[in-house]
């Protein structure tokens, strides 16, 4: 019997006990943490033709023995991190003779310290004052306290990568991650687990006042029987270092200051504020004394009419001109008196400095959205062919020469310079099945390095349209009507071959202008045009008309909308085409292809369903909109159809709050669709961090069994609950030049790997589904955080290989399986549903007024899709 809050425990082939349910959220008890622990992997792969890789994960020899762990409090605590490591640091050289002798402590940042050997201060508290010099001269005082936490084993770790050990020691990598990151940490600018410094000899400015910084990324992980340091090269976008007025005439494309002679309108303030609040700027008129501050607003009135409460020499308060103040206190005359001013620090204290003194400070990363323009220019600065990043990794790691790392050394652990050596596996594709309306030939079609082609197949199930109607939100001049006349002949010849007929002309073809025309005329064609099946939409490059069509195709009509930018109706290309038809198709109820049937794994000898579960967030800064969780099952057997989910939750929050009803949804659909209650339930979970996978695990699992008792009492399918991880720093690359694919010389599609680089005991393996194209390929990562199903790694990787084919939108193999793909653009969907209908296009931030005072029933109502809709896949 399981105990309440615990999954029951049970031998393989048994059936499940009763699922514990509980509250869906709040924080799990730790022993039930314990028993919800990931299985170990049942055996090695061996399906698939043997390829030689090497994978940018370097061994590192660890010591044996123990190292010391203290806990370190600061007082002030309030200092960022490079503060505290230059405090820990004075405080090892200062009490050297008394305390530290010729050891090294490491140091976090925050509050863990390590040492090699034991500290003479015993287990009692010990509190050192130190002393670091300040700006201006002014010495800073800081007291930090420091106690022993207790040892932590390197044996125990030991155990654990050879696999003698269930569990590996949480503390003892963490330990060897700060004495790997120790001295980096002090030498560059820290981001995450990645390395920056200021660009020398190169320059990648991406406008708007940001520019590329290249970097490495580094990582301590545990693999089978040995440590291995992840080494790879990565960029990100900082804030350049420059005076304020060049970033404000960058922000607002202004070319030269001195064209903007007038105050800034109310709009080009708005954007100044948006881009410049946040971060930190250095004063450039008190000399040497370089004081920084952090920007809190944009003044509404130039520096000559924006007043402050001066307080006088006898105590009167007077207001006074930010302007007037410079003259008559600094001697200096504005430049741009008729500029706004910046607030700096906290509000109420009315802090405003001129434009024209400030710089923005050095080493500010931007963690504000890119635009469309600065994420093309970031892609093409920073795609590098898997041969040359394979070389520049090699470079960084004789660069960085760990080896001779004075505390690296300190404590005993040495890195190899040489790549890991894995053998992988290439994996067949499945073969793919299509129709045929002629005396039922069904053509197939086998994928070869992840693609296939169309050309002389149909639809395994083409849907006929009949009433169809146009709608271009273009401009009559930059699309005539003889243009939409020849694009919708081109098309209607390509959709015939593909057995999808859009027959006769369209029922109604119309011009219009803005998106407040979108509700009025959907609702017009829905009522006049009986069983209207499709709506064709023109748009004019990038439009708030896109997210109100799909609200109000989506949500409101139940009717199907197809976008199609008007670059692409002016000069058509059957690839486009084709593109269109393959969503066409599926958003009317249609079925591209299967996959063959007598070549699908064992699991679908009974009914299965197949999930896709994915969180999307908000961008980063933005402290209001909701963060929204789509899950998405299959509603056949081959597996093409899925129908979606979807919730919006609390802002930043990665766990599936109402998981339970968003499965027993799909469950409940899945038995109207095949008449089967499937045996088994198979969870892809996108977006999911390591740190997180207990948590996770916890509440979803349980989620998803109460879903199922909740059907029914008695009802337990087989749960497998999978993991897949996008966001990692593992690159494979090919050993033999010969093996390498295509001008980017990646790895084949169908490449495995679950040996080497993998965890020491748990059931994970890379597999890189997709062909690479630009850029070096980043292999999906896949964890089993459960399975009552029992699978084979053969079974589970070819499984998971085969659903990566059955994605709808291309003739391609995607690089994560089709339902964690699908639960993506589904959420992503969704924030198109939360834009109101007078805002913009769903892309950065809104006006106030919106979802920050809409009420969560309000949000929930808008993402709520129309029943109709439901039916299809709407989100293709």
């Amino acid at each position: 019997m399981a105990l309440p809050g615990m999954p029951p425990l049970r031998p393989p082939g048994e059936p499940i006990g009763p699922p514990p349910i509980g509250p869906p959220l709040g924080i799990p008890p730790p022993a039930a943490l314990d028993r919800f622990c990931c299985p170990r992997r049942p055996d090695i792969g061996t399906v698939g033709r043997r390829i030689n890789l090497r994978a940018n994960h370097f061994k590192v020899s660890m010591p044996k023995g123990d190292l010391h762990h203290y806990d370190i409090s600061i007082i002030p605590d309030k200092c960022p991190r490079r503060v505290n490591r230059e405090i820990i640091e004075k405080m090892a050289q200062a009490y050297a003779n008394r305390i530290f002798g010729d050891l090294r402590p490491v140091f976090d940042g925050r509050k863990n310290l390590y040492t090699r050997d034991p500290l003479p201060v015993g287990t009692e508290k010990v509190e050192l004052d130190v002393t670091l010099p300040g700006d201006g001269g002014k010495d800073r005082h800081f007291k930090v306290s420091m106690k022993w936490v207790g040892k932590v084993s390197l044996y125990a770790l030991e155990q654990a990568l050879e696999g003698r050990l269930a569990t590996v020691p949480f503390e003892a990598i963490q330990a060897l991650d700060v004495v790997m990151r120790h001295l980096p940490s002090m030498t560059y600018t820290p981001v995450g687990r990645s390395f920056f410094s200021s660009p020398e000899g190169y320059s990648h400015p991406l406008g708007g006042g940001r520019e590329v910084w290249f970097g490495f990324h580094q990582s301590v992980r545990p693999s089978q029987w040995k440590m291995m340091l992840n080494i790879d090269v990565s960029a990100t976008a900082f804030y350049k270092a420059q005076p304020v007025i060049e970033f404000m005439c960058e922000v607002l494309d202004v070319r030269d200051i001195h064209d903007q002679r007038r105050p800034l309108t109310d709009s080009q303030r708005v954007k100044f504020t948006k881009e410049i609040k946040g971060l930190k700027v250095e004063i450039t008129h008190c000399g040497q004394m370089k004081r920084k501050y952090r920007v809190c607003n944009v003044t509404r009135r130039p520096a000559q009419t924006q007043t402050f409460p001066l307080q006088l020499e006898d105590g009167r308060t007077v207001e006074c001109t930010v302007a007037k103040y410079f003259l008559e206190r600094h001697k200096r005359r504005l430049e741009f008196p008729h500029l706004p001013c910046l607030q700096v620090g906290q509000e109420q204290k009315h802090t405003y400095l001129p434009l024209e003194v400030c710089n923005i400070v050095a080493g500010q990363r931007c963690i504000k959205k890119l635009t469309d323009m600065q994420t093309s220019t970031m892609i093409k600065a920073t795609a590098r062919s898997a041969p040359d990043r394979e070389r520049e990794i090699i470079r960084l790691m004789q660069r960085a020469n760990f080896n001779a790392d004075p505390y690296v050394r300190d404590f005993g652990i040495s890195i190899s310079n040489d790549m890991a050596e894995v053998e992988g596996r290439v994996l067949d594709p499945p073969m793919l099945q299509y129709g045929g309306r002629v005396n039922n030939t069904r053509a197939t079609v086998v994928p070869n390095q992840g693609v296939w082609d169309m050309r002389g197949k149909q639809f395994h199930t083409g849907i006929e349209i009949r009433v169809w109607a146009m709608a271009c939100f273009a401009l009559q001049r930059q699309c005539s009507e003889q243009a939409l006349r020849n694009f919708t002949q081109q098309l209607q010849r390509i959709s015939n071959d593909a057995g999808m007929p859009i027959v006769g002309q369209p029922c109604f073809c119309k011009y219009a202008t803005g998106a407040d025309q979108v509700e009025k005329m959907f609702q017009y064609l829905k009522t006049t045009f009986q069983g209207l099946q499709l709506i064709l939409v023109v748009l004019p490059g990038k439009t708030p008309v896109y997210a109100e069509v799909k609200r109000v195709g989506d949500t409101m009509l139940g009717v199907a909308t197809q976008c199609v930018q008007v670059k692409n109706v002016i000069k058509t290309s059957p690839q486009t085409l084709s593109n269109l038809c393959l969503k066409i198709n599926v958003k009317l109820g249609g079925v591209n292809n299967i996959l063959v049937p007598h070549i699908r794994p064992q699991v679908f000898r009974e009914p299965v369903i197949f999930l896709g579960a994915d969180v999307t967030h908000p961008p980063v800064g933005d402290e209001k909109k909701p963060s929204i969780a789509a899950v998405v099952g299959s509603m056949d057997a081959h597996p093409s159809r899925y129908a979606a989910t979807v919730r919006v939750q609390t802002h930043r929050q990665e766990i599936i709050a109402d998981l339970a009803s968003m499965v027993r949804e799909l469950l409940i659909q899945f038995y109207k669709s095949t008449r089967f209650k499937p045996t088994r339930i198979i969870m892809y979970r996108d977006g999911v961090s390591e740190g997180q996978f207990q948590q996770v695990l916890w509440h979803e699992l349980r989620a998803i069994r109460e879903a199922c008792v909740r059907l029914e009492i008695g009802y337990e399918p087989g749960v497998t609950f999978i993991v897949v991880q996008k966001r990692h720093h593992t690159r494979l690359f090919c050993s033999d030049k010969k093996e390498q694919i295509g001008k980017s010389g990646n790895i084949p599609a169908g490449t495995t790997v679950d040996v080497g680089i993998t965890h020491p005991t748990e059931f994970d393996f890379y597999l890189c589904s997709h062909a690479g194209i630009q850029g070096t390929s980043r292999p999906s990562h896949y964890h089993v955080l459960w399975d009552d199903n029992n699978f084979t790694a053969d079974d589970l990787q070819q499984l998971t290989y085969q659903l990566c084919h059955t994605y709808v939108r291309c003739t391609r193999s995607v690089s994560i399986p089709a339902p964690a793909y699908y639960a993506h653009l589904v959420a992503f969907r969704a924030r198109y549903h939360l834009v109101e209908k007078d805002h913009d296009s769903g892309e950065g931030s809104h006006r106030s007024g919106d979802s920050g005072e809409r009420t969560p029933m309000d949000m929930a109502r808008a993402v709520e899709v129309h029943p109709d809709t439901l039916r299809v896949m709407y989100f293709a």
